[in-house]
């Protein structure tokens, strides 16, 4: 029996990266953790995409950078790093672990597709509920979602022998577009309530409760 894979996107989809984000904004700048955090979600792809390739702890850095100047707050230059240091402690959302244990169970195999570095993946991983077989980062591919060198790089290397292959992702601009581009089956997980158009994905779910359920749907 061949394969069945499901990728995810990490940060938005397993891990709470609008928590972790708006948390160290707060430890930063007291009072401005929600406009910190609105700002960086805003800026983040804008470094992503100048010039050449660079690691996601250059890009978090910068962006920091960034946000203080936008918003006029005081930034010491120690702090520049704050969410490079703070990024291993962001918590997975509570409905990830019994998802991906059923999931499992199911017989599928899990792979992340994620916008980081290696090394931040790896402590990352230490807090996720369930293990990984593939992982695929920027740095891997030298490039950022919505690029579609992720995909292409898991395709080739596991996609021309899968029974399915499911892409899981909450971000409709770095995710849920490039993989109908692609062809790819696709379940957005819309935790924010977003307005973007639904009939990009072949399905999508508030939160990963749902996700077994429109994976028995799909196949």
């Amino acid at each position: 029996m061949s394969d069945r894979w499901l990728t995810f996107d990490c940060f938005g989809t397993l891990i709470d990266w609008r928590h972790g984000i708006r948390t160290t904004g707060e430890l930063l700048f007291p009072g401005h953790g929600p406009a910190f955090l609105n700002a960086y979600v805003t800026l983040e792809a804008e470094v992503e995409s100048e010039g050449s390739f660079k690691r996601y702890r250059a890009v978090l850095t910068e962006t920091v950078r960034r946000v203080a100047r936008r918003l006029e707050l005081d930034l010491k230059p120690d702090d520049a790093t704050a969410l490079v240091s703070t990024i291993p402690y962001w918590p997975p959302f509570g409905d990830v672990g019994p998802a991906l244990s059923e999931l499992r169970r199911e017989g599928w195999k899990l792979a992340l597709l994620t916008n980081c570095d290696r090394d931040i993946i790896a402590l990352t991983q230490r807090r996720l509920p369930a293990s990984f077989d593939a992982v695929v980062t920027a740095e891997d591919v030298s490039a950022y979602k919505p690029s579609p060198a992720h995909f292409r790089l898991f395709q080739s290397t596991f996609g021309s022998s899968a029974g399915a292959w499911i892409h899981v992702a909450q971000s409709y601009f770095h995710d849920i577009r490039p993989a109908h581009e692609l062809g790819i089956t696709r379940i957005w997980v819309n935790r924010q309530g977003e307005k973007d158009d639904p009939a990009l994905a072949d399905a999508v779910i508030s939160g990963l409760a749902e996700l077994p359920g429109a994976v028995k749907r799909l196949t």
